[in-house]
C-alpha cells in the first residue's frame, strides 16, 4: 500500500507517466472508468466477515457516493473514488486483510466457488481450502504476472455445479477415482466476451500433489503460445481452438514433464493447516422443524412463505438453512447495496450467521448457517431495509453489468432496461408461474453481465450511434448443461425488450410440458417458434 501511494502521488505530481501508472494501478484495482475511477476489491472465493462488510460500508460511506456494487465474480467495486484517495481505501482494506491486487491486468485473477461450499447437501468435500491454497500460489506468481490476456479460475466440490467452471479459463472439479482418492477434473479454455466458448475437459483426474504442477504447466504453454498482437484473441480459449484439445494437452504434458523436478507441491501438512481455517461453526444441534406455520397474520405468512421457498436453500446441517438476501429490489441496480445496508447486513451476520456473510455469482448475498427457529425475525429485519424481495431464481433476479452508465467500455445502458423489465414484470405470481429463467444484461461484447450463457441474454449494441438491443436464448452457465445462447433474429430498441420478453413467455406457456424451464423447453423445440413470437407482432405492423 506504501508502494502504491508513493506511485500514485507521483503519477498525480507528473512524475510518473500515465503508460507507467496504468500498468501499477490496474495491478491495483483500479480502473478509469467512464466518469470517475472504479476500484475492485478481490473478495477471494466470495467468504466475508462482518468486519469487512463494515469496512465496505464506511468506504461506501467516506470515499464513495454512499453505495457499493457486487459483481459476477464474487468481487465488490466502487464506482466514485477519487484517484487521490485510493491509496486511502486500500490501507483501510488491508487493517481486514483484504486488497484489490490483481482484480484487474493481465494476471490470474479472483478465484471463485461455490456460494453453497461447506454447508451444500451435495457436496463432495469443501472447495475454499483449495481456493485458498490456490490463491496463495497465483497472488503476485512472477511467471504469470504479465500474460497475453486476464485469466480466472474457478473451483467447485458438488454435484451441482454453483460455479460455472465451464466458463472460466481453467475450471476445477474435486472428484474421487475409482480407489476413492480425491483429485481434480481439470477443464480449460472455458470463457465468455466477445467469442464464448466452452471449457473442455483436458484431465480427467489429477491428484493434489500434481496440481500445482499441472496449473503451471498449463499457463506457461500459455503464456508462451497465447497472442499478444490482439486483445480480442489473447485468452487461453484461442490458444486451445486453434490447436485442439488433444494437441493442447500434448503440449502441456511435454511441459509439465520438463518441469516436475522443480514443480511446487503442497506438503500435507500445508494442506491440513488450510482446511483448519474452515471448519464448521459451532452449529447446535437441532432438528428440522416447520418453519411457516402460524408465523405473524395471514397476510406476514404469505410473504414469509413465498420468501423462504425462494429465498432459502437446504443445508446439511439439521434445524439450518441457507439465506440469500436479494440484490434485485426495484429500487437499485442489481448487485448494488447501500452503506447502511452493509452495515445493517454485518449486524445481522453477526446475530444470524457466525459473523459470515458470502458474495453469489449472481450479484446476491448469502448467510450460509442460519437457525430454522430464527428465519421468521430474520425475514421481517431483512424486508425492513429492502433485501428480501421472494425473486430468487426468477426473472427479476437479473444479473446487469453497468453497461454505458458507468462503463467506458459499453454501447448501450442496461440499468434502464433493468427499469423497464421490472415495471413490466411486477406480478410475482406470474413469475412464479413462469418458473426458473436466468436473464443477463450486457453493456457490450466484453459480456460482463454473461448475457451468452443466459436462459435469456439481452445484450447492448451500437447501431449508428444508436443504442439497440440482442436477444439470444437457450443458454446455460453451470454444470454439463453449460451452453451458450443462440441470437434470435436482429435486434430491438429499448423500449421494445418487455414486449419481446412477454411474447417470448407466451410461446414458453403455450410449448412447454409438465413443469419443464424455459430453457428446457427452448432446447426440446429449438428457437424458431420463440423466434417466430417475438417477431410477429413487429412484422405485422411493418
Amino acid at each position: 500500500m506504501a508502494q502504491f501511494r508513493d506511485q500514485t502521488q507521483r503519477f498525480l505530481n507528473g512524475q510518473l507517466h500515465e503508460d507507467d501508472f496504468r500498468a501499477l494501478r490496474l495491478r491495483n484495482g483500479l480502473y478509469i472508468q467512464r466518469f470517475a475511477p472504479m476500484l475492485r476489491i478481490s473478495i477471494p472465493y466470495g467468504l466475508l466477515s462482518s468486519a469487512q462488510l463494515r469496512v465496505f460500508a464506511r468506504i461506501a460511506r467516506e470515499y464513495d457516493k454512499g453505495f457499493g456494487h457486487f459483481t459476477t465474480r464474487q468481487n465488490i467495486q466502487y464506482n466514485w473514488p477519487e484517484l487521490a484517495k485510493v491509496p486511502d481505501i486500500l490501507e483501510l482494506l488491508a487493517s481486514v486483510e483484504m486488497h484489490a491486487i490483481q482484480t484487474s491486468g493481465n494476471c490470474i485473477r479472483n478465484v471463485t466457488s461455490d456460494h453453497l461450499a461447506g454447508v451444500a447437501k451435495d457436496e463432495l468435500e469443501d472447495p475454499r481450502p483449495w481456493c485458498e491454497l490456490v490463491r496463495q500460489w497465483a497472488t503476485v506468481h512472477p511467471e504469470f504476472a504479465f500474460l497475453p490476456r486476464k485469466f480466472k479460475i474457478a473451483i467447485t466440490g458438488a454435484v451441482a455445479d454453483r460455479a460455472a467452471v465451464r466458463v472460466h479459463d481453467i475450471g476445477l472439479i474435486l472428484k474421487r477415482n475409482d480407489a476413492g482418492v480425491l483429485g481434480f477434473e481439470v477443464l480449460v479454455g472455458g470463457g465468455l466476451g466477445r467469442a464464448p466458448m466452452i471449457g473442455q475437459t483436458i484431465y480427467d483426474f489429477v491428484t493434489p500433489h500434481d496440481l500445482l504442477g499441472c496449473l503451471e504447466a498449463i499457463l506457461r504453454v500459455y503464456n508462451l503460445e497465447g497472442r499478444r498482437d490482439n486483445i480480442h484473441k489473447a485468452r487461453i480459449k484461442f490458444v486451445v481452438k486453434s490447436h485442439g484439445i488433444d494437441k493442447f494437452r500434448e503440449m502441456v504434458n511435454a511441459e509439465w514433464q520438463a518441469s516436475r523436478a522443480y514443480a511446487p507441491v503442497w506438503s500435507e501438512n500445508e494442506i491440513a493447516r488450510v482446511k483448519a481455517f474452515f471448519k464448521a461453526p459451532a452449529y447446535e444441534t437441532l432438528s428440522d422443524m416447520d418453519v411457516v406455520g402460524s408465523k405473524g397474520n395471514a397476510l406476514e405468512q404469505n410473504k414469509f412463505r413465498r420468501w423462504y421457498q425462494q429465498n432459502t436453500r437446504a443445508h446439511k446441517v439439521a434445524g439450518y438453512r441457507a439465506v440469500i438476501l436479494s440484490l434485485k429490489s426495484v429500487k437499485r441496480p442489481p448487485g448494488d447495496i447501500t452503506d447502511a445496508q452493509l452495515d445493517a447486513v454485518a449486524n445481522l451476520a453477526d446475530q444470524y450467521s457466525f459473523g459470515e456473510i458470502r458474495v453469489m455469482h449472481d450479484q446476491n448475498l448469502l448467510f450460509a448457517h442460519v437457525r430454522q427457529q430464527d428465519l421468521f425475525a430474520l425475514w421481517q429485519a431483512l424486508d425492513a431495509i429492502d433485501l428480501a424481495t421472494a425473486n430468487i431464481g426468477t426473472l427479476t433476479d437479473m444479473i446487469a453489468c453497468p453497461g454505458l452508465d458507468l462503463c467506458s467500455l459499453a454501447n448501450a445502458r442496461t440499468y434502464t432496461v433493468v427499469d423497464l423489465i421490472n415495471e413490466r414484470f411486477d406480478d410475482l405470481d406470474y413469475l412464479y408461474d413462469l418458473g426458473e429463467i436466468q436473464l443477463k444484461i450486457s453493456g457490450c461484447m466484453n459480456g460482463c453481465g454473461h448475457h451468452h450463457v443466459g436462459h435469456i441474454g439481452i445484450l447492448g449494441v451500437d447501431k449508428h450511434g444508436e443504442e439497440w438491443y440482442q436477444v439470444t436464448i437457450g443458454g446455460a452457465p453451470n454444470g454439463k448443461e453449460a451452453d451458450l445462447g443462440e441470437v434470435i433474429g436482429r435486434s430491438f430498441k429499448q423500449e421494445e425488450i418487455p414486449d419481446v420478453l412477454e411474447r417470448l413467455f407466451r410461446v414458453y406457456l403455450e410449448q412447454r410440458e409438465g413443469d419443464e424451464r424455459f430453457v428446457d423447453t427452448v432446447r426440446r423445440t429449438g428457437i424458431a417458434p420463440f423466434k417466430a413470437g417475438a417477431y410477429a407482432q413487429a412484422d405485422q405492423a411493418a
